[in-house]
């Protein structure tokens, strides 16, 4: 089933997600259909409070954005995470122009770290412990900041933040092109 995407302004971004635990119910199901919602609106991840649900669980697929000489994820790119923990970043700092399914129609410069060691259960709840770089680490770090209640636009310079507040007011109050659902505060 295709989630509402939830929209900045929308109070679940903002939250520091919860644990999640195997007793969460639908917690597979909820796991598909973030899946689905990713795909079908061709993101490359999707947290769990974009669509409504405060915890600490998101997904992702970075196939779309890897150059296999900078990019490195294990076996498959496809990945459920729940309850993930950064353990380290490293690496130069790298600008990339980022964007959002809840911020839609808005990209920014936003400089992340190259590398990224994560620790994270899988939906079976399989504990996972893993090494990424270039744009699968910046996937990664991008949905984890979600977690955190932390959105991309947050990690842009104060100077540009001042230029696009208008841009992000007009979001929230739903000036803008989508082609997917969504839900609004």
């Amino acid at each position: 089933m295709i989630l509402p995407i939830s929209i900045i302004g929308t109070s679940v971004l903002r939250k520091k997600a919860d644990t999640v635990n195997k007793d969460y119910p639908d917690l597979q199901k909820l796991i598909d259909d973030m899946f689905e919602t990713m795909y079908k609106t061709e993101g490359v991840g999707l947290a769990a409070p974009q669509v409504g649900h405060s915890i600490r669980l998101f997904v992702c697929d970075a196939a779309p954005m890897t150059d296999d000489d900078n990019d490195t994820f294990p076996e498959s790119l496809k990945r459920a995470m729940l309850n993930p923990e950064i353990i380290e970043t490293f690496g130069a700092n790298i600008s990339y122009n980022e964007g959002c399914l809840s911020i839609p129609g808005l990209h920014e410069n936003v400089v992340r770290p190259d590398g990224v060691k994560i620790r994270y259960y899988d939906e079976n709840f399989e504990l996972h412990e893993e090494t990424l770089t270039g744009n699968c680490a910046r996937v990664v770090q991008h949905e984890y900041d979600h977690l955190d209640g932390v959105l991309f636009t947050d990690k842009v310079g104060m100077l540009r933040r001042k230029l696009i507040r208008n841009k992000l007011a007009n979001i929230s109050k739903g000036k803008f092109e989508h082609n997917y659902k969504v839900k609004m505060a």
